[in-house]
């Protein structure tokens, strides 16, 4: 019977040890979402006139314009915004990332896949995008970086020919624009 008792003692004290490891665990992962929770992502434009700051899952926090910001053109400001907010989103990822993988373990290869993802979304080289992560803050991109980027005033349906040469004006009599669009389309498909 003494050996039934410690097989049972044996066994008991191997569920407690299992429950602590769970407890350990839930411990672990109460850390780890308060530390995502708290985390924040910084970026500032490459002419230090805009400086965002990046919560989890890309949640803004903070955008900050200096004078010098204000005193940009629209679409220089909305570059510098547009990228420096990439930039910050991309730094909380990274922080992100590196939370999980201290309380996960880094096995998962979490960061590297984040760096190499967003390497790709800037269009630059991996190793060259993680060198820049390692000194600190990806350069951002400047206005006239940007600029070969905005799409605003092209059509996706114009030739790179055609670039620069104005659209045809509305038609004289008093239809709507809708009617024009309408038009155009039923004579692009007579043509065809």
């Amino acid at each position: 019977m003494s050996a039934e008792f410690e097989q049972l003692v044996a066994e008991f004290e191997k569920f407690q040890s299992k429950i602590k490891k769970v407890d350990d665990q839930l411990a672990d992962l109460g850390q780890m979402q308060n530390a995502v929770a708290e985390l924040e992502g910084m970026a500032v434009s490459a002419d230090r006139s805009v400086t965002v700051v990046a919560g989890p899952g890309g949640a803004l926090k903070d955008i900050q314009l200096t004078d010098k910001a204000m005193e940009q053109q629209p679409k220089a400001l909305a570059a510098a915004l547009l990228s420096t907010v990439q930039q910050a989103v991309a730094d909380a990822a990274r922080k992100q990332a590196a939370i999980v993988e201290e309380h996960m373990g880094s096995g998962l290869g979490l960061s590297d896949r984040v760096v190499e993802s967003q390497a790709q979304l800037f269009g630059k080289d991996p190793e060259q995008f993680r060198a820049e992560v390692a000194e600190g803050q990806p350069r951002t991109r400047s206005a006239e970086e940007e600029h070969h980027d905005d799409y605003s005033e092209q059509s996706v349906f114009d030739d790179a020919d055609d670039r620069g040469k104005q659209a045809p004006p509305p038609p004289a009599s008093g239809s709507s624009a809708g009617d024009a669009f309408l038009q155009n389309l039923f004579d692009n498909d007579d043509r065809r």
